[in-house]
């Protein structure tokens, strides 16, 4: 029912002519008959609820219509159960359902003279061709192309506020995410390889039917000065921090978390300088999480809040450095995709925070080897990140479960 109300709710916002069609993705091959596992496309997982490969939905206000691949004995055999045409209509809440081979068969019957025909796809035409989907929704933008409009602006929207459910899955997300996190503060030390870090997330995801919402970021000493290193293959040593971005998905809806802690359990004083100000920095920029202010204010707080300090230290001279030391976002929204649908402006105009909106708020700091840092300072990489909802009366953190005091970690890795 979730998800018939959602497309009611994106039909009550288009034209009253309009025709909706999204498309899920196909199995994508790793190599040889291998391919990867497979996840929907989050539009139409959003709007159907259906989580298996090559489907298309087409809808209006008056009719929902799947087309999905047919039962075979043979190919379920080998690969899994299906659906099947015969169940749609009852398991998914449609009018009709159809082998997807008759896509281009059928549309046309589905549409008026009058229709207007929106698609989830940026652009409509010229679509790489990866996917039998995508080839099926080229032939009929190219085919319908005076009649077709954006999806996206309507969809991102609703996709933005997130409901009671959804929130409760990111809840759960960010609860086992933040538990993994603390379970990995626990078994560090010197002398293990950064994927056995990485076993301990891989391990509890799949204990709780989970998975990871992204490829995890396990980065010891200078490796954490690389914004997206995945490598998370070298040799943790004494002395060094730990940076570890990683997060899982709960029925698709994702958590993104970031502790930095020391392998050896104890902070050195330069670690301990440089963490309190990343700490600083992102206590603050949540603070100022509150309905009606701009997005963009913990971005601008944060480097407020870096910039002063690492003048403090000597670090920087003034602000024209920051982006030596800080160089990406303060965050980016959260939910069905881990950098989640959604703009920051809307008609040239900073937004305004709402409520269930989900972000993420991850100021960071990079030291790499430079002749004009003290050396006591080279290779700190620190990024502190929680998934933050947006409440009536301010905010709430999701992963707050995750601890990020200097004591506390010294204290849980005590344990040791």
């Amino acid at each position: 029912m979730i998800h018939q109300n959602r497309r009611k709710e994106l039909l009550s916002k288009l034209d009253d002519n309009a025709v909706v069609i999204v498309s899920t993705n196909s199995e994508q091959k790793r190599n040889s008959d291998v391919n990867y596992p497979f996840r929907p496309d989050s539009n139409f997982w959003y709007l159907t609820g259906f989580i298996e490969p090559d489907a298309i939905a087409v809808f209006s206000k008056n009719n929902y219509t799947i087309f999905l691949k047919p039962k075979d004995v043979t190919k379920e055999i080998w690969n899994g159960l299906r659906l099947g045409v015969e169940m749609a209509p009852k398991t998914l809440l449609a009018n009709n359902a159809y082998d997807i081979d008759t896509f281009l068969d059928k549309i046309e019957s589905l549409l008026t003279s009058e229709s207007s025909l929106y698609f989830d796809a940026p652009g409509n035409i010229g679509w790489k061709d990866v996917s039998s989907t995508n080839k099926l929704n080229q032939s009929i933008a190219l085919k319908f192309r005076n009649r077709t409009q954006l999806l996206d602006p309507y969809l991102s929207e609703m996709r933005l506020i997130k409901d009671s459910t959804e929130i409760q899955h990111m809840q759960t997300a960010a609860d086992l995410a933040s538990k993994a996190h603390m379970q990995a503060m626990i078994r560090t030390r010197p002398g293990l390889y950064e994927y056995h870090i990485t076993a301990e997330f891989d391990t509890l995801f799949r204990k709780e039917d989970s998975e990871h919402s992204y490829p995890p970021i396990v980065a010891g000493g200078e490796n954490a000065c690389i914004l997206h290193y995945n490598e998370n293959n070298k040799l943790l040593n004494d002395g060094e921090l730990l940076l570890i971005d990683a997060g899982c998905e709960i029925l698709g809806y994702a958590s993104d978390i970031t502790r930095t802690f020391p392998i050896n359990g104890k902070f050195s004083e330069p670690q301990k300088e440089i963490y309190e100000i990343v700490l600083k920095a992102q206590k603050s920029a949540i603070a100022s999480i509150v309905p009606g202010e701009a997005v963009n204010k913990p971005h601008e707080i944060a480097c407020d809040v870096i910039t002063q300090e690492l003048i403090k230290l000597g670090i920087m001279d003034d602000a024209s450095s920051l982006r030596d030391f800080y160089m990406h976002g303060t965050g980016h929204w959260l939910g069905l995709d881990v950098h989640d649908v959604g703009t920051k402006e809307i008609d040239n105009t900073i937004r305004k925070f709402k409520v269930g909106m989900v972000t993420t708020v991850e100021p960071g700091i990079y030291i790499r080897k430079s002749d004009k840092v003290d050396p006591k300072y080279w290779n700190i990489g620190i990024r502190i990140e929680d998934d933050v909802l947006v409440t009536e009366d301010g905010h709430h953190i999701l992963s707050k479960a995750a601890i990020k005091e200097l004591e506390d970690i010294e204290q849980l890795m005590s344990q040791l």
